[in-house]
């Protein structure tokens, strides 16, 4: 009697198979999963949205941008540093990390106690002794976004502040780190100057309203998603600095990027830290951490004088494509790189494009930026 078995080809043949169905399945699952991290992301930020609204309907402003508090130099302040986040917990379900921020703590991050203590709304955005600002939120972070928090790096965030199309002076806005009005004359940065460029929902050390938005608030962006830096050179996370960077546009910088990966900067040309990198202090102010500028499109590159002052940094996410933005109304949307993003070689609205009230020069892309420049939108987006 003969035995019934496989032979070895049937067996080969039916590895095969079974290899090629698990190839195509693959790419499926991970297409759901990064379908279902994108809706996890869209639903925090409707979150942050909520909270802006409630902080704005309880106080009848917007969270100030580089705000705080300043000692006068009788101890540790934040030197009106902070960014948006801060005023914004107790709204989002944070009240106990709030209340440790707005009264005095008096521990490092080992839990010993400290003389002085730290004071209310805490001292600078970058101490890392001090527990709230290593505290990471979840909810501030994209699931799509891998890149971790370290030992005792400051926590991190993926949601940032709409600053425009308007990058001058835009870690300034004519207002000292202790809260005084520059009103000195003839130069281009004192308060006056550059309020004139305030044409964005959020304008560094000033306050804005929802009754400022004159173009509507679903029309206009809020805040949108940006890419934590991973230290790796990626022209959308890492800096390139140039103290030029308000006599172009955004193409200018192109020549600079790596040829054969151009979503990084060539690191032999581009003037680029790599130990500076994005998104990695959600209580500090200024655009490179917690903003984003609607200059160069989704995912574009990343220019400043430095990371602490005039830049141009752009929205962007480790979604496929594009990234989400929040409008003024509470809408989530998500924008893809290619929006059309006007001239890319004009130069920014500011000292050198001195246009204060005109319609962007980045098409929709700037137009969304903007508060009352009454551009007309009829594109979708």
């Amino acid at each position: 009697m003969k035995r019934k078995a496989f032979t070895l080809v049937e067996l080969l043949v039916v590895i095969a198979i079974i290899g090629v169905l698990v190839g195509l399945l693959l790419p499926a699952v991970q297409a759901a999963r990064e379908a279902a991290r994108r809706m996890s992301c869209s639903n925090n930020f409707k979150q942050i949205g909520l909270a802006i609204h409630n902080y704005h309907s309880a106080y009848n402003r917007l969270p100030k941008q580089m705000g705080g508090t300043f000692s006068g130099g009788v101890g540790p302040d934040n030197g009106n540093n902070l960014s948006w986040i801060p005023a914004t917990l107790p709204f989002m379900e944070q009240q106990a990390l709030w209340e440790t921020i707005s009264n005095p703590y008096g521990k490092d991050r080992s839990g010993a106690p400290i003389t002085p203590v730290y004071p209310s709304m805490g001292p600078s955005p970058v101490d890392v002794d001090y527990v709230p600002w290593l505290t990471q939120v979840p909810g501030l972070r994209c699931p799509s976004d891998p890149t971790v928090k370290i030992g005792t790096e400051t926590a991190f965030t993926n949601y940032a502040a709409c600053m425009g199309d308007s990058i001058h002076e835009n870690h300034y806005g004519g207002v000292g780190g202790n809260g005084v009005s520059d009103t000195s004359t003839g130069n281009t940065w004192n308060e006056a100057f550059l309020k004139q460029f305030d044409r964005s929902m959020f304008f560094v050390r000033h306050t804005g309203k929802f009754r400022d938005v004159l173009d509507g608030l679903s029309n206009t962006i809020m805040c949108g998603e940006i890419v934590v830096g991973n230290g790796t050179g990626e022209k959308h996370s890492s800096m390139h600095r140039d103290s030029s960077v308000t006599h172009y546009g955004p193409n200018h910088w192109d020549s600079l990027l790596d040829a054969e990966r151009p979503l990084y900067w060539d690191l032999s040309r581009a003037n680029v830290n790599n130990d500076q990198r994005r998104g990695t202090n959600w209580a500090l102010g200024r655009c490179f951490d917690t903003g984003f500028t609607t200059v160069a499109p989704p995912n574009g590159p990343c220019v400043g004088r430095n990371v602490d002052r005039q830049a141009s940094c752009p929205a962007g996410s480790r979604h496929q494509g594009g990234c989400h933005i929040l409008m003024g109304d509470g809408a989530v949307k998500f924008i893809t790189d290619s929006i059309e993003a006007g001239d890319q070689s004009a130069v920014p609205v500011g000292s050198r494009n001195p246009k204060p009230g005109y319609a962007s020069p980045y098409g929709l892309w700037g137009a969304l930026g903007t508060k009352s420049c009454k551009e007309t939108i009829q594109a979708e987006f």
